[in-house]
């Protein structure tokens, strides 16, 4: 290679300011993660898809599972400003944000079936692996569900006689088990997914005429 190939190969490697790197690293895994699934993911490959040395990413992630863990994190974050902004909408029924929610819950895991394995799957939880930083995302996102469905139960909107806990544990269990249906290919067809989601939205809730602020 002659020194002016070499200093041309040089300049077009892309540069990176510190505090950016971790970013496009992690862009750049969702799309690995995407492609190839948590089985193929690593940060060798990482960081031949971002083009810089394969030491580069081992500055931001000391090994797969802290990656694995900062990707799951995003997923939490992206999902509770999902739920937020249909949350912050107004002049909405209760029951019509608990639809959109209920829809949206099973529309992220839909569209993000490697993720969604991720966020709730073994790799992480059943080995107990999870980083501070992930356990403070995803666990805020199951009590966020508390208080809505106390809330919900003060409004009359869902059943206020069952205990708060055991009744977000029963609506987050079945939206888990619909998108899970979903993810795996036993219900295929999408439209049998939002006639479920439907039905569980009337099985869990009541109709209230007036409309929330």
């Amino acid at each position: 290679m002659s020194q002016q190939t070499a200093k041309k190969t040089k300049h077009n490697k892309p540069s990176y300011h510190h505090g950016d790197l971790r970013s496009t690293l992690l862009n750049a895994a969702n799309a690995l993660l995407r492609e190839t699934g948590i089985e193929g993911l690593s940060l060798r490959k990482l960081a031949d898809k971002v083009g810089v040395s394969r030491t580069a990413p081992y500055h931001h992630f000391k090994d797969k599972n802290q990656l694995l863990c900062a990707i799951a994190e995003q997923g939490f974050v992206r999902w509770h400003q999902d739920a937020e902004f249909i949350f912050n909408q107004k002049g909405l029924l209760p029951q019509e944000k608990y639809r959109q929610f209920f829809h949206g819950y099973i529309s992220y895991a839909a569209d993000n079936p490697e993720l969604y394995d991720l966020m709730f799957g073994r790799t992480i939880w059943k080995q107990n692996s999870a980083t501070e930083e992930l356990r403070k995302a995803a666990f805020p996102s199951f009590h966020h569900q508390v208080e809505m469905t106390k809330k919900w139960q003060a409004q009359g909107l869902m059943p206020s006689g069952e205990d708060t806990l055991r009744l977000s544990q029963v609506t987050w269990g079945t939206m888990h088990g619909i998108a899970r249906l979903l993810i795996d290919g036993i219900y295929a067809d999408r439209s049998h997914i939002d006639a479920m989601c439907d039905c569980a939205v009337n099985l869990f809730t009541q109709h209230i005429p007036e409309a929330e602020d």
